[in-house]
């Protein structure tokens, strides 16, 4: 599997990860970001003995899009506390059925998680277990019953994005778990990484890595100059 890197050093690999990958092993045994990236360093510098590779954040399976690892645990724990404190920017574009009636708002909600059944609840108002998820959102198109929609998360709650925007009515095209309808030849949830940034583990320099969707027909209903800039939207805010 050919994996686009973005930029590699010591320390850092940033890359775009395929839809349909896990972001790390589980018991499917299907293939996964970790294990992928290791071989290929592995391979291509001809390394003896076992790759590090630390895992700093997730995207679910369907998601495409930007991410990071840290290539030495040095790395991992500073880009990990990076993501803890809240230092760690993350952006995406996402498709949803419906347009807001807000073109842009902040929101701002609680989240409970049900491992079981791989699922969140949300909820308006502080609850028992509940964790606070906030994210950022703006819309940069329209066509039709679908909106094209930039999103900037400010907390990494589980499944935060798809559960906040079906909340207000607005579901991600593909994403039947949280009340899409079926759109005929889609079979990925419309969810993209277009942008990471953190500051460096060893050098403190920012760090900003960006990626534009392509690949799927529900980013083909779109213009190239449109994912351009629902992709730049809210990366420097």
């Amino acid at each position: 599997m050919s994996i686009k890197v973005l930029f590699e050093d010591n320390h850092v690999i940033a890359v775009v990860k395929p839809p349909g990958v896990l972001s790390q092993e589980d018991d499917t045994g299907d293939a996964d970001m970790l294990t992928l990236l290791k071989q290929d360093i592995k391979e291509r510098y001809n390394k003896p003995g076992n790759v590090f590779l630390g895992l700093v954040h997730r995207l679910d399976r369907m998601v495409g899009g930007v991410m990071i690892f840290a290539k030495t645990s040095k790395a991992a724990s500073r880009l990990s506390e990076s993501v803890r404190s809240r230092h760690f920017g993350k952006t995406y574009v996402c498709v949803v059925q419906g347009t807001p009636k807000q073109s842009q708002a902040r929101l701002t909600h609680f989240i409970v998680k049900n491992s079981k059944q791989n699922q969140v609840t949300v909820y308006n108002k502080p609850t028992n277990e509940a964790k606070e998820a906030i994210l950022d959102y703006e819309v940069a198109a329209v066509s039709g019953r679908y909106s094209l929609i930039a999103v900037k998360l400010h907390t990494g709650r589980p499944h935060q994005i798809r559960a906040q925007l079906a909340h207000i009515g607005c579901p991600l095209v593909g994403d039947l778990k949280y009340g899409a309808k079926p759109t005929s030849g889609i079979s990925e949830i419309a969810l993209w990484s277009t942008s990471v940034s953190a500051p460096h583990p060893i050098t403190k320099e920012w760090m900003s890595f960006r990626s534009v969707p392509t690949g799927s027909d529900v980013w083909n209903w779109w213009t190239s100059s449109q994912l351009e800039d629902a992709s730049s939207m809210l990366s420097n805010t």
